[in-house]
């Protein structure tokens, strides 16, 4: 099996990331990763799906997303597109350890977004990789919460997966 990344533009309605999910549910693929958001145009949303399958499982799943209704599109992103996660970290940062999870803070290129007294909210943004490396440096200061977005991806350079014909917005529903 293969990772591999769909970016779906779908209608902005209400059930559309209830039947994308459920398709995928009832072959018996797990989603990796799934992110969901509004695009340039309020009509239009954009899903970012991670999924480990096989290239044919993933062939007929894609011609049976192009059913649905409500998809207007639908590109595999290859491994040379934008990829970026985020990761909210709490992690303990008594006086005596503080200086130390600020360095891998800086190392990491991350932020710290909230102190107290005992801790450190830590955001950072990057690959998969990168936000493993850094959890796994600060696994031994102890990690208090952790929650992690889906990945969010776009193809590089000056095309736009938007640029291309997409069905027409039934804008009367």
């Amino acid at each position: 099996m293969s990772r591999h990344t769909l970016s779906v533009l779908v209608e902005n309605k209400p059930g559309v990331l209830a039947r994308i999910a459920g398709l995928f549910s009832r072959r018996g693929f797990n989603i990796d990763s799934l992110a969901v958001g509004p695009t340039e145009n309020p009509e239009v949303s954009r899903m970012t799906i991670v999924v480990s399958v096989d290239r044919l499982p993933l062939e007929q799943v894609t011609k049976q997303l192009n059913k649905l209704i409500n998809v207007l599109k639908i590109v595999e992103l290859d491994d040379q597109s934008v990829q970026r996660e985020l990761v909210l970290v709490k992690v303990k940062a008594n006086d005596a350890m503080r200086s130390n999870v600020l360095e891998v803070v800086t190392l990491f290129r991350a932020k710290v977004v909230d102190v107290a007294p005992e801790t450190l909210t830590i955001e950072a943004t990057g690959s998969r990789d990168k936000l493993e490396a850094l959890l796994r440096v600060l696994e031994p200061y102890g990690i208090k919460e952790l929650v992690q977005s889906g990945m969010v991806a776009v193809g590089r350079g000056g095309k736009s997966i938007s640029d291309r014909n997409l069905r027409s917005v039934d804008r009367s529903a």
